[in-house]
């Protein structure tokens, strides 16, 4: 099958390295933001075409897909466009940063029939898969999630020191891993929720920590703290309090309260990118299609609003 890849930035390059090993995919065409960057991308990853124009690379003969690793301001009207254009989409997250533009990918999947898949990779993860298993097989009662997302991000540069033509965001797009996760695992999209925000940083104009909480129909409750303030390198952790035992979660590993390591595996990026294309040889919707998610963005909608109401 042969594939567009748009955006040559980190997420970019790790969709590439997942497609490189797939031998019935061929990435054929680079869409770009920044034309020396991606330039420099193609030439590397030997991908024969290249645009800043995603409708040209989407045009190239013979192109079905799209993987859309581009800044989180234009993934509801890139994905809207390849969807009109008859291009299955594998859309990083966030579908949109608005539970409106969320809702246009979500009309325009549906207007299409084809495959419109976001990437909440965590539920590809083998150790959030374990801890839903013991949820859902009633193993683990839960009481409590609490969690963590710890950046430094105080000046607009990506993970490899470059500086980004746009700005990120911590409820709607790194936040929504774990109001996915949670979700994914309590399957209750009419959860209580309550968040506040710190100040807005001065030049970048965006809250740099938050607080998000809720509340299940089971009462869990979850607490979770963001921050780009934070000194260190980027850290995303999960504490699942239960019922005779508490397991301490990241993407790639697995313990209980005692230390003890519980074996899973970690191949969450290849196993979302199969997901992908297996929706498409199969016909049928994928396992995180952005019509099936949509409760995820109508929870971080709800979310936003406490965030505003409770501003000063």
């Amino acid at each position: 099958m042969k594939v567009c890849l748009a955006g040559e930035g980190a997420q970019g390059l790790t969709h590439i390295e997942v497609l490189k090993q797939m031998p019935d995919v061929e990435v054929v065409t680079l869409a770009g933001g920044v034309e020396a960057d991606t330039a420099e991308f193609a030439a590397k990853w030997q991908i024969p075409h290249y645009s800043m124009d995603l409708a040209e690379c989407l045009q190239q003969p013979g192109v079905e897909a799209v993987v859309l690793t581009t800044p989180n301001q234009i993934h509801a009207e890139q994905a809207t466009l390849a969807l009109e254009m008859g291009k299955h989409v594998l859309l990083e997250l966030p579908m949109g940063l608005s539970l409106e533009e969320s809702e246009r990918v979500v009309e325009a999947e549906q207007k299409s029939g084809l495959v419109c898949m976001v990437c909440h990779s965590a539920r590809y993860s083998g150790t959030f898969r374990e801890v839903r298993r013991r949820v859902r097989d009633g193993e683990m009662k839960l009481h409590h999630i609490v969690q963590h997302t710890y950046f430094f991000r105080r000046t607009n540069e990506n993970r490899f020191g470059k500086p980004r033509t746009w700005t990120d965001e911590l409820l709607w797009h790194q936040a929504c891993h774990m109001v996915d996760m949670v979700y994914w695992i309590l399957d209750d999209p009419e959860m209580k929720v309550w968040a506040q925000a710190g100040p807005d940083h001065e030049k970048l104009g965006i809250p740099m920590d938050i607080t998000l909480s809720m509340r299940s129909r089971d009462g869990c409750l979850v607490t979770s703290a963001h921050s780009f303030n934070n000194h260190g390198p980027i850290q995303q952790d999960y504490r699942f309090i239960g019922e005779g035992g508490t397991l301490l979660a990241t993407w790639d590993r697995l313990t209980d309260h005692e230390g003890n390591e519980i074996p899973v595996a970690d191949n969450s990026m290849v196993e979302q990118d199969e997901e992908f294309f297996a929706a498409i040889r199969e016909g049928r919707k994928a396992l995180t299609s952005c019509s099936s998610c949509l409760p995820v963005m109508e929870m971080i909608d709800r979310l936003q609003r406490s965030m505003d109401d409770n501003r000063d």
